[in-house]
């Protein structure tokens, strides 16, 4: 999983299909669910490369990642002639977009740095659950009682994972640090995962009139200039050490693109549904990951959590998918 903000992971499926076209059949069966299974590999192994970083701030990691970001879309927007700043009508809205998309960036850094992988990958899937809940609030859509159902699924995973004193008691095992660095870490995931869930919620309400690229290119501006200044803030700017960090700063960067392109031919080629459903592979190697290079066992308190969490998400895909195959078949008639 590259570090899931608006930009990538779960919410970066929605993102995409909020504002993709009609779909292609794919050419050969089951590619489109191979390119997701690689797209979810090197997301994770980018958040892994994420956690063997030292001594690097989280807001500095976020700041590269927008250099690389730019630098990606630039080229898209120039070739395509959108411009820098977008319809009049819709700036406010890219603003708020760019500054939510880059402040659920760096607080899913922050909780990656400091929670297991797999804990701050598994609560980052929530972000399909919280979107229902907020595109009920904000933009009138339908809310069943299956969304209920899946929300609380949601909620139970991540007191699961979160494991508060108040139910679980005052010695909690499995965690890295202390409880406290383990609570602001949870937090963090969380309030980046509403984050993205917003973004998700301004992108349908600004539907398909704004360029994908251009909603990027605010999304890396916006959150490096408020990198810059929280750095400045906060006194933490540094140069990555020479060798692993920086070696690891760029491969970041290139896996989070692949990662990106191969999610999108995946939603170019394949019905949303089983991509969606496919995309939580992030966790399953999140926990392998986790495992094998930072050796640390999961808890079968997260384990629990990670399956609350992935019935709930992928079942509210499961509800998205057959309704819009609904809508579909009704316009044929």
């Amino acid at each position: 999983m590259w570090v899931q903000c608006p930009g990538d992971g779960p919410g970066q499926a929605e993102l995409i299909l909020s504002v993709a076209g009609a779909k292609k059949k794919a050419a050969c069966p089951g590619l489109g669910l191979f390119y997701t299974i690689l797209s979810a590999f090197l997301f994770s192994v980018a958040s892994l490369l994420l956690k063997k970083i030292e001594d690097v701030h989280s807001v500095e990691v976020s700041a590269f990642r927008c250099v690389f970001q730019m630098a990606f879309v630039l080229p898209g927007l120039i070739y395509y002639k959108t411009g820098f700043l977008g319809p009049k009508g819709k700036r406010i809205f890219l603003f708020f977009r760019g500054f939510l998309g880059s402040t659920a960036m760096v607080l899913l850094y922050y909780a990656l740095q400091v929670m297991p992988l797999a804990d701050a990958t598994v609560i980052t899937f929530t972000c399909p659950v919280f979107t229902s809940l907020l595109a009920w609030i904000f933009l009138k859509e339908k809310y069943s009682l299956w969304d209920v159902l899946f929300t609380l699924f949601a909620v139970t995973g991540v007191i699961l994972i979160a494991r508060p004193p108040f139910l679980f008691g005052s010695r909690v095992t499995g965690i890295e640090g202390s409880y406290s660095d383990h609570l602001k870490g949870t937090i963090a995931a969380i309030a980046s995962t509403l984050s993205a869930a917003s973004t998700i919620v301004i992108l349908r309400k600004v539907g398909k009139s704004v360029h994908y690229f251009l909603s990027i290119w605010y999304y890396a501006v916006i959150g490096l200039i408020g990198c810059v200044i929280a750095l400045f803030v906060l006194n933490e700017w540094r140069l990555p050490h020479c060798g692993r960090d920086r070696v690891f700063l760029i491969l970041i960067g290139f896996l989070g693109l692949g990662g990106q392109i191969f999610l999108t031919k995946a939603l170019q080629i394949e019905k949303a549904g089983p991509v969606s459903i496919m995309r939580t592979m992030d966790v399953v190697f999140a926990f392998i990951l986790q495992v094998l290079f930072l050796n640390h066992i999961p808890t079968w308190w997260t384990v629990g959590g990670a399956l609350c969490v992935v019935a709930s998400s992928s079942g509210t895909a499961l509800r998205k998918w057959r309704h819009s195959v609904k809508k579909a078949k009704e316009r044929e008639i």
